[in-house]
């Protein structure tokens, strides 16, 4: 669906000469048309002649192993045409050095693409497209790779792929089809183009059909294309597997599973096979009228080409479909679309006689999807191979297309002659303005007006008698005498004269260095050079010329740029006027390459029309954006990112974007009332086999927790009490709640009042809350940005820094930090009260639809088990230093396993995996000795005391060891305990140890890594979250003064 090149002249023959000039200047590169009509004419029209002459001459052939892909129109096909140099895809191996071997490789494409279509169905365009795909597989394995999986994996938990509320659905990449994803999901929110694809119904005589390749390929694909978008429309997974519909594209382009497809063809193909489809059904249910095809109606428009060759004139009306534009050497669309519309010389157009040749195109109907591709890609001669063009090309969310209308052309004429006249006159002003800021006549050039003020100030400076070298003379010492390595500038000055210094050899004395006296300059020295000789009226009239002809060279400098600003205005608005205004067309879909040439990433930017607001569109992601995000990515210029396909709408055409209404009721139809009854019980039965797994999930939980609650029941051994709680360490209690916590946030909520009060000059309580909230996030968010030694966790001061660093929801952030202002704790005076009430009401004022309360739960929730699993740690280090090993092991290990769930969610969930570990293994293995030396002991009660602890401590926590096997220090340590109880074997020992050791010695060398059960939690101390900052702070600066134990 490529628009083609139009002929200079009527006929068969001038059109496919035409044709031929294009294909040569896509596939060498060569712009020049007199040369690329001498190899035509030279070769006798013979198209590979021609493409072997220009090669052989100009063009450095390719290395082997390099695929290169160009495009290139095909004669035999009048139904797809080209604009400009832009034209239909093709694939000519141009990597051999042989020119016989290029000749015979092109003769035998262009006679097996015909031989194709006859045999097959298939046209030689398809067949174009798949050998761009196969050709280009080389050069795409030596390209660069991604930084991030093709593939994504699916996340375990179904939770995570569930679809949250009504957000867009995303599309899964199933190995580099971020292609896919960009189209499709720009022609899916395309509410009548979703209609047509939901409501197509496969022909009744699909059957009776004489069902040739083409056919077998487009109804299978629609109907797979029907179940994509049912599932976009009502699945409740956050993303969809599209593979069904990728695999049939892929077996038809028969393509490498890790080419990566270029959008533009793809767009062109697949709305090429959906409008194949939309035909086959349009002539089952026409009555003898010539069938409408709903596609073509969609996205395909006309336009007449009038021109003037060799001083015949010429006019010929063409269909197009996607309108390509070339970028390079332009700044904006219309440049391009300006371009486009013009070519050659077209002064002949407007007179009778004249050799000049031109055309121009006016477009006499748009399509209501107006597509335009952008030729970012261009053959690099000396390299050999297509490079991509990076230069930034901007353009609007509201295009206006009255000048490149047909009804229009005689107004637009004047229009582009004025702008062709202010265009010269603005040249000759640029020009002028360029002497004044560039004035000089050697390598380098200043502005004039600042040549002028030196010149001031080199006359108005303070005139001296003596020259700069004379004023020195007599403290400088005789030629040939000063050392090499010494300088007026570090001389000593001591005294009236130098001269009553005594000499001094160099060799027996070295220059001594002293800034502040020897190289200060003398009190009558002036600062700048200044004239030596000048009278005061030589002065005034040179001071008067100097001021005078800076003034006038400020003012000419001025009304140049005056006058070159008025001429750009009068550019920009040459097509403001309400007759030029009236057909709009809006934005509707941008997709952005990001790569080079051969290889990259795709995704799409789409308008949401309904909430007026940018999408993005990155296979299975689906955020919000905003135009100046679609700016950056999209524009150029900027990184490897910019806009490969633009997609406009009318803006005029509601239909487009309305949602379809109930004919009965007159209520608007959404999700899954939009679907037909088929497509609505195929997503009913996904969503019902996704609703499965997530019970299977929750039921697989809940038995987990089961199994850990029972194995939790095995009563704890006694163990020797613990150390006396020292005076003024807290009770242990039940963790405390978000409540309790905020009461420790009072003092920093009252700081940031009081510095809001100090910078805010309105008093008004609501406009020092939010001075108030945007201070304590300011410096919250500086210390989530720090890199603190391990002593200072900032996470423990402030949910909002775990919750910064861990990239929570800004809704998140924002309530949270309302509830600090909004708390009760801050009701103790009047002034902190007011801001309390304020918050209170604007919390209250958030819509349910507004944040995410589950969500929002769940992050403080994290954040509590952060807290929880950070004193766990703490007190399990305290206990540790303490030789308390007993009672450090049951926190380290709470300490692990929870601190393990939390970083599963991130990095920066949890604290460093390996500290615990570590200290959980010591614990492990001193206990493991203290076991075995008690039973060394031989004493009734000490050899008991030691197998408790084995049973009751080491043997349940093996398994928490060999579970990961990456952990290979844990299952050292196993084998160590192990080791250390086998020995024993072979040593005489009372019956009755023999016994107890044959009895134990089966629970641990159990292999098995299933979790044998744990004691209940331990109960954790109340902090304030500075007493557990100032805890954590000492007992982490310990463990630095501790040798690591090999850790």
């Amino acid at each position: 669906m490529t628009v083609e090149q139009n002929v200079l002249q009527p006929g068969g023959a001038a059109k496919h000469q035409q044709t031929f000039l294009n294909q040569l200047r896509e596939i060498t590169g060569i712009n020049d048309i007199q040369v690329l009509q001498q190899a035509l004419k030279d070769s006798n029209g013979n198209l590979e002649l021609a493409v072997a002459f220009l090669t052989a001459k100009n063009a450095k052939v390719p290395q082997l192993e390099e695929a290169t892909y160009y495009q290139t129109a095909l004669p035999g096909n009048d139904r797809y045409i080209s604009v400009g140099s832009q034209a239909d895809t093709n694939v000519i191996d141009l990597t051999g050095d042989d020119k016989d071997d290029l000749q015979r490789a092109i003769a035998l494409s262009l006679e097996e693409s015909n031989r194709a279509f006859r045999e097959t169905g298939i046209t030689d365009e398809e067949q174009a497209i798949s050998r761009v795909l196969e050709a280009s597989i080389a050069e795409n394995k030596a390209s660069l790779k991604r930084t991030h999986p093709e593939v994504w994996s699916d996340s375990p938990n179904p939770y995570d792929r569930k679809r949250q509320d009504n957000c867009p659905v995303g599309l899964k990449n199933v190995g580099n089809t971020c292609w896919f994803s960009a189209v499709i999901q720009s022609l899916f929110n395309l509410l009548e183009f979703r209609r047509l694809v939901l409501n197509f119904n496969p022909p009744a005589n699909a059957q009776d059909l004489p069902r040739n390749q083409k056919e077998h390929r487009n109804l299978p694909f629609m109907r797979e294309l029907r179940y994509l978008f049912a599932l976009l429309v009502g699945s409740k997974r956050k993303y969809v597997d599209p593979s069904r519909a990728v695999e049939i594209l892929k077996d038809a382009f028969k393509s490498n599973d890790s080419q990566q497809q270029d959008v533009s063809e793809f767009t062109h193909k697949l709305l090429d096979w959906l409008e194949d489809a939309f035909q086959i059904k349009a002539e089952e249910e026409r009555d003898g009228e010539k069938p409408k095809n709903p596609m073509v109606e969609l996205f395909y428009g006309r336009f007449l080409a009038v021109g003037v060759l060799e001083g015949k004139k010429f006019e010929n009306t063409e269909m197009f479909g996607q309108y390509p534009l070339q970028v390079n050497g332009f700044k904006d669309l219309h440049e391009c679309l300006e371009a486009a519309m013009i070519e050659g010389e077209i002064e002949s157009l407007h007179s009778e006689n004249s050799a000049k040749s031109g055309q121009e195109h006016w477009f006499t109907e748009l399509p209501p999807v107006l597509t335009f591709e952008l030729s970012r890609f261009e053959f690099n001669q000396a390299l050999g191979r297509p490079e991509k063009i990076h230069n930034k090309l901007e353009f609007p969310p509201i295009l206006y297309l009255d000048r490149y209308m047909h009804k229009n052309r005689e107004i637009t004429r004047i229009k582009r002659d004025e702008i062709k006249r202010l265009k010269e006159y603005l040249t000759v002003l640029q020009q002028r303005l360029e002497r004044y800021l560039s004035y000089g006549s050697g390598p380098k050039r200043f502005p004039l007006v600042d040549v002028l003020q030196y010149a001031l100030e080199f006359a108005s400076s303070k005139p001296v008698c003596t020259s700069p070298v004379d004023d020195l003379g007599a403290s400088a010492p005789a030629s040939g005498t000063l050392p090499a390595q010494t300088s007026p500038s570090t001389i000593e000055q001591q005294g009236p004269s130098s001269s009553d210094v005594p000499s001094t050899s160099p060799v027996q004395r070295s220059v001594i260095h002293k800034p502040f006296t020897q190289s200060r300059i003398p009190p009558d020295l002036p600062m700048h050079p200044a004239p030596r000789h000048i009278t005061e009226e030589e002065l005034s009239v040179l001071e008067g010329c100097l001021h005078r002809w800076r003034t006038e060279v400020e003012n000419d400098t001025r009304d140049l740029q005056e006058s070159i600003a008025r001429i750009h205005r009068t550019i920009e608005l040459m097509y403001s006027d309400k007759t030029m205004v009236q057909v709009p067309y809006r934005l509707h879909a941008v997709l952005v390459h990001e790569g080079q040439a051969n290889a990259g990433h795709y995704w799409a930017y789409i308008y949401d029309h309904h909430q007026n607001r940018w999408m993005k569109y990155n296979d299975i992601s689906v955020t919000k954006s905003t135009w100046e995000e679609l700016e950056r990515d999209s524009f150029g210029g900027y990184r490897n990112a910019s806009a490969y396909c633009l997609m406009y709408i009318n803006d005029k055409e509601q239909y487009l974007i309305q949602d379809e209404f109930n004919k009965e009721t007159g209520q608007i139809l959404v999700g899954m009332d939009t679907l037909p009854s088929d497509l609505r019980d195929y997503v009913k039965e996904d969503n019902k086999r996704f609703e499965k797994e997530l019970e299977e999930w929750d039921a697989e939980l809940a038995q987990k927790a089961q199994q850990e609650k029972l194995l939790s029941q095995i009563p704890r051994a006694p163990a020797p009490s613990p150390a006396p709680v020292q005076a003024g360490e807290p009770e242990y209690l039940e963790q405390p709640s978000r409540t309790d916590l905020s009461k420790h946030l009072k003092e920093d909520s009252v700081q940031a009042i009081n510095k809001a009060l100090a910078e805010q000059e309105d008093r008004c309580p609501e406009a020092i809350m939010d001075t108030a909230i945007k201070l304590e996030y300011t410096r919250l968010l500086k210390l989530a940005q720090e890199d603190p030694p391990p002593e200072c966790d900032y996470r423990l001061r402030h949910a909002i820094v775990y919750f910064i660093q861990n990239q929570a929801p800004k809704k998140i952030i924002e309530r949270t930090l309302l509830e600090q202002f909004g708390d009760h704790n801050l009701s103790f005076d009047e002034r902190c009260r007011n801001i309390m009430k304020v918050a209170q009401a604007k919390l209250e004022m958030i819509k349910p639809d507004e944040v995410n309360m589950e969500e929002y739960e769940r992050w403080h929730q994290d954040y509590r088990n952060f807290r929880e699993t950070t004193m766990f740690l703490m007190v399990g280090l305290e206990f540790f230093q303490k030789k308390s090993y007993m009672e450090a092991l049951l926190y380290l290990i709470y300490a692990y396993q929870n601190n393990k769930e939390l970083l599963s969610k991130g990095p920066y969930r949890g604290h460093d995996e390996e500290l615990i570990s570590h200290y959980r293994r010591e614990c492990l293995l001193k206990l493991n000795e203290h076991a075995a030396a008690l039973f060394e002991s031989g004493d009734d009660q000490e050899v008991n005391n030691g197998l408790i602890i084995m049973n009751e401590l080491i043997v349940p926590c093996l398994p928490l060891l060999l579970v990961d096997e990456m952990e290979e220090k844990d299952i050292v340590a196993v084998e160590d305990m192990r080791n250390r109880w086998c020995s024993y074997l072979g040593q005489e020992m009372e019956p009755n140890l023999q016994e107890k050791l044959t009895d134990f010695l089966p629970k641990l060398l159990d292999c098995s890594t299933e979790i044998k059960g744990f004691n209940d939690p331990p109960k954790l101390p109340s902090y304030s979250t500075h007493e557990l900052c100032e805890r954590y702070a000492r007992i982490m600066l310990s463990l630095s003064r501790t040798p690591a134990d090999g850790r």
